[in-house]
């Protein structure tokens, strides 16, 4: 059996059984993404001096995750939603025609996830169990395959440990030119 699909219509399985799973699953498929950057946002305003290396880093390993590994993964290899493969409406409106692998979603939160959690374990536990939230979501509401999560997540993570291991690596050479 394809385990993708098996994983796939358990989660997605429970959607449309309760009314309530069903907005709270569009909530976090859809909306939920907007209280990490207003999490990021006030981190940032508290603490400008502190936090601003810790914001910038996230943004850059997240952008480079989402908007360069992704895309480029998505142009060399095409995998089509659930929603198209197996013939139904998604929960959340959704470009058919727009590649599922990798979750462009995973890897941008995971990615963002972990470089806050780089710098502040308490908050990046925060950021990540809310990530899991909004990538499962995805799932349930039949925007991506399981597959695509955890690959979005390993190049979210991926890019997260380089990125920040490079900007470390940049800042320790400036403090040794000072």
């Amino acid at each position: 059996m394809n385990i993708d699909l098996y994983l796939f219509n358990i989660i997605h399985g429970l959607s449309g059984k309760w009314q309530w799973l069903d907005y709270a699953g569009i909530f976090f498929a859809k909306y939920c993404e907007y209280f990490l950057w207003l999490a990021l946002a006030i981190f940032l305003l508290v603490n400008i001096k502190k936090n601003w290396k810790m914001v910038v880093e996230a943004f850059l390993a997240a952008g480079m995750s989402r908007f360069v590994i992704t895309i480029l993964i998505r142009l060399a290899w095409f995998r089509a939603r659930p929603f198209v493969v197996l013939g139904f409406l998604p929960l959340i409106n959704k470009d058919p025609s727009e590649a599922s692998f990798p979750s462009g979603h995973a890897s941008f939160y995971v990615a963002l996830s972990s470089i806050v959690y780089f710098y502040n374990k308490k908050l990046g536990t925060a950021f990540y169990i809310v990530t899991f939230l909004i990538v499962l979501s995805r799932v349930f509401v039949g925007v991506h395959w399981p597959a695509d999560i955890l690959a979005g997540a390993l190049i979210g993570l991926a890019t997260a440990w380089l990125t920040h291991k490079a900007v470390q690596k940049y800042f320790k050479k400036e403090e040794q030119l000072v």
